[in-house]
């Protein structure tokens, strides 16, 4: 499976298309769009979301509710768009108009994006030809194209699940939802306002975002990922760019602002003995193999263990501030204080859908790299014959 993304912030759509997906795997536009709707929510979110009802329009690769194994296009129109075709057309310039004319040019970087050092590897004197493909809208497709990879998951016995579990120095209590299974976690989580399973922990993120608004300032936070029933030996070790580690690792970097991704216990390995760390392996007739713990993250030598899997990731604070920073602009060259493109206080529970979204697709693609997946029976067939031979081995 491989896909590729399009489309501005302010443009006038939003263009995924998507190569490689089994035929006969039920897919609809409904089972999207309630993705999209979760990514846009959340406390801490700014008027943005107001203004944009994010909703999927598929136009290629599905016939009457199934994919039907060409790629799969999907469609999410901005509907801010009517107030910058002026601006962001993509007709020529009339021949009278001078280019700099054009409203809502942008020569002042902002600390922390991608605008300065992107304006001078690709030669862009106006800084809006950057922000507008850096910015954080492009990952609208990603969880479209993730929600796609969740059903096809799905169907196979595999669900995922993300929550939030630090923003602003205010953390979880594992012990919250240590016992929960991952059907109760979601349901708990979708009804959350900060999309956090730990409900005191919960109230305090949410007060904690409140104040940092007040203050004209942003905060971060930490999401967690969680997928169960995916077969062991997914991924490999017999060469770099096959470890599933590394695939995981870089599809959660890969989100706008984050900024750091561990996986089971992650950097709280370096404080502790190795008796403590790694996982004991046992088996009964049941389960066949399974370990002990979890400590891993459901990830040995590169591989699914068959273990949930466990990943989390760090998102810095949004940089544009209420509270600007200062910077210098690329014409004057004068130093002034940044202007405020978004205002959102916190998008962290926004990000945990992200996050879950691209983890889903990573894993997705991996699984179609191991089986034959031409049809979704046919695959289905293959990975439980599969279960059954790890099982019996």
């Amino acid at each position: 499976m491989r896909f590729i993304t399009a489309g501005e912030s302010h443009g006038p759509k939003l263009t995924a298309i998507i190569e490689g997906l089994p035929a006969q795997m039920e897919l609809t536009a409904e089972m999207i769009n309630k993705e999209l709707k979760r990514r846009q929510g959340g406390h801490g979110r700014g008027r943005r979301m107001q203004i944009e009802k994010d909703l999927v329009e598929i136009s290629s690769g599905v016939r009457h509710g199934k994919t039907i194994g060409s790629p799969v296009t999907l469609t999410v129109v901005n509907d801010d768009w009517k107030h910058w075709t002026g601006i962001m057309g993509v007709e020529p310039l009339p021949e009278d108009m001078n280019p700099e004319d054009v409203k809502r040019q942008i020569t002042r970087p902002r600390p922390g994006h991608a605008d300065l050092v992107g304006g001078m590897k690709y030669g862009h004197r106006d800084l809006r030809n950057v922000l507008e493909r850096s910015s954080a809208r492009e990952t609208t497709m990603r969880v479209a194209i993730g929600a796609v990879a969740k059903q096809f998951l799905r169907q196979l016995g595999i669900e995922t699940v993300a929550h939030v579990t630090e923003i602003g120095g205010v953390q979880t209590n594992p012990a919250a939802y240590a016992d929960l299974s991952i059907e109760e976690l979601r349901a708990i989580v979708e009804e959350d306002a900060v999309y956090c399973a730990d409900q005191d922990a919960s109230a305090k993120m949410t007060e904690a975002i409140d104040a940092i608004k007040k203050r004209g300032d942003t905060l971060g936070g930490v999401v967690e990922v969680i997928i169960e029933g995916c077969p062991p030996g997914i991924g490999s070790y017999v060469q770099f760019d096959r470890k599933m580690d590394g695939k995981l690792a870089g599809a959660m970097m890969s989100i706008n602002a984050f900024k750091g991704v561990e996986v089971g216990l992650g950097f709280d390995m370096a404080k502790m003995p190795g008796s403590e760390v790694h996982d004991e392996i046992a088996w009964n007739a049941d389960q066949g193999y399974y370990r002990k713990s979890n400590r891993l993250g459901g990830l040995e030598g590169g591989m699914t263990t068959g273990m949930p899997i466990v990943v989390r990731g760090v998102m810095k604070p949004i940089p544009t501030l209420y509270k600007p920073l200062e910077s210098v602009d690329i014409d004057t060259k004068e130093a002034f204080v940044a202007t405020i493109e978004r205002s959102d206080p916190c998008a962290v529970p926004a990000a945990s859908v992200v996050a879950e979204h691209v983890i889903a697709t990573e894993m997705a693609k991996a699984i179609m790299e191991e089986f034959r997946s031409d049809t979704m029976d046919g695959l289905q067939k293959d990975i439980e014959q599969y279960r059954q031979y790890v099982k019996e081995f």
